[in-house]
């Protein structure tokens, strides 16, 4: 058991993700103590093993303030997580692949440098120096940064907007899965009611946006491939009566589970004009599979691709996960080689991170210190694809510190996937647990930057639950109107 004990709540969530990566398969629990002695303290096993205390962090300050009492609190608790770094680190002999950067997307920095005029050796640098993040990881922040700007320069944030469609039903749901989707057979009853109120949602959001330039769409879920030829057909129609294509760079449309890809439903995907699909392993070891609770083979993962090539599909994308419970780097590599034979356009690398709503538990991931072993064959095995990478981002309790990886083939990269993580442009969404985020401008300058402006988001959640945002899909679209282009 590890206890890390703050005396004020900002400090709490950066010290609880540093102490959980440096002991990646311990139960790590946190708390707030306000009378503490230390900023934050860390207790393995009842004895302690890291303490920042105000006259560590007034030494740390010294030559920027005369107080530690003086200081912001932003500069307090950076100069505090660096504190704390250094103690983990003398106490366990690792280090963290991107220092002390806890929940912040290491991009976004990047950009945000790479506006204000830096080079690429004074941002590794800055980095480096700042954020302690190892050198290797700062070269991919800057190289996935510059691929960034290369395709969102081809988007219009003024006027235009993408369009995220949800379908929350699976065939099972995945143990690590902590998204709104049930299983199919819990809801096969609902589905042409659900299609309904999305249609009904989906019209009101192009009606709102007439005139508006549409780049991108994104059928994402669970898994949209569970409906039916008829109900996809259905939907898809529905799309194309109510949106225009004038200004459409993408449509992708995920077809994750192979247990639910068909000839028959591809054929309704290209009949739309679907430019980009994903069929998604996660693996292809087959007693993982089971393990986890995809209820397919790696056959049928193997045949769903063969099938999609040869019905014409040329930029499909596949998904996978390191650090699934059981799988060591021999198995990350036998999975890859495969994934290698069959040589998709895209390939997606997660390192596992479990949320509270999935079925799967911490205790169950014993293998988080060679995650990092593992994305390194990943990247080299997406070079070997002729990949390059080009979007990255982190998530809360992601496993030993490490990233999400997007890899693409020339022109083949997916702008929707850089979208979500950079937030220049307005995503409406429609489903259930769909979340729409309106990007505002003001005309003020972003600082440090004279040209631009500077941005707020504002994020609309859809009910989670399908019956619920069947019955209530009138409130959703009441909500939507109340900001929507304004």
């Amino acid at each position: 058991m590890i206890q890390v004990i703050c005396r004020e709540e900002t400090y709490i969530y950066n010290a609880y993700h540093m102490t959980k990566a440096f002991y990646p398969s311990a139960e790590v629990v946190s708390r707030i103590e306000e009378k503490a002695s230390n900023y934050v303290t860390v207790m393995v096993d009842g004895e302690m093993a890291a303490a920042v205390s105000e006259r560590e962090l007034a030494k740390g300050l010294s030559g920027k303030v005369s107080s530690v009492y003086e200081a912001g609190i932003g500069e307090k608790k950076h100069q505090t997580d660096l504190a704390l770094y250094g103690q983990l680190k003398a106490k366990t002999g690792r280090t963290l692949s991107w220092g002390i950067l806890m929940g912040v997307r290491p991009t976004k920095l990047a950009m945000q440098k790479r506006r204000e005029g830096m080079s690429p050796e004074e941002f590794l640098r800055w980095f480096q120096e700042n954020y302690l993040v190892s050198r290797e990881k700062s070269v991919l922040a800057w190289q996935i940064a510059s691929k960034e700007k290369e395709l969102l320069d081809r988007l219009d944030t003024k006027d235009g907007y993408s369009l995220y469609v949800g379908i929350p039903f699976c065939p099972t749901v995945c143990a690590y899965c902590s998204f709104s989707s049930g299983e199919l057979s819990a809801w096969r009853e609902r589905i042409d009611d659900y299609l309904k109120a999305l249609c009904n949602e989906l019209a009101f959001i192009a009606r709102t946006s007439e005139g508006k330039r549409l780049n991108t769409i994104y059928i994402g879920g669970g898994t949209p491939t569970t409906l039916s030829e008829a109900q996809l057909e259905r939907l898809l129609t529905c799309i194309d009566l109510n949106f225009s294509r004038e200004h459409l760079l993408e449509y992708t449309v995920e077809a994750g589970r192979p247990d639910t890809v068909t000839a028959g439903k591809l054929a309704v995907l290209k009949g739309h004009g679907i430019t980009r699909i994903s069929i998604n392993p996660q693996t292809m070891q087959q007693q993982t599979l089971d393990r986890i609770g995809r209820k397919h083979t790696v056959e049928e993962v193997k045949n769903a691709f063969s099938l999609a090539r040869e019905m014409g599909y040329d930029n499909i994308n596949m998904d996978l996960i390191m650090g699934l419970p059981g799988e060591t780097v021999r198995e990350a590599k036998d999975t890859l080689r495969q994934i290698e034979e069959l040589s998709p356009d895209n390939l997606t690398v997660h390192s596992l991170a479990i949320k509270r709503a999935a079925k799967m538990t911490e205790e169950e991931i014993k293998n988080a210190e060679c995650i990092g072993d593992m994305i390194k064959e990943a990247a080299g095995a997406a070079g070997r694809m002729g990949m390059s990478p080009y979007y990255l981002y982190r998530q809360k309790n992601i496993s030993g510190n490490f990233e999400n990886v997007g890899y693409a083939k020339v022109d083949k990269a997916g702008i929707y996937n850089i979208l979500i993580m950079e937030e220049i442009q307005s995503i409406l969404a429609a489903g259930a647990g769909a979340s729409t985020k309106i990007v505002l401008e003001s005309a003020r300058p972003m600082p440090g930057s004279k040209k631009g402006k500077l941005t707020k988001l504002i994020r609309q959640e859809n009910v989670k639950a399908v019956d619920a945002y069947i019955n209530r899909v009138d409130e959703m679209i009441e909500r939507k109107g109340e900001w929507l282009w304004r």
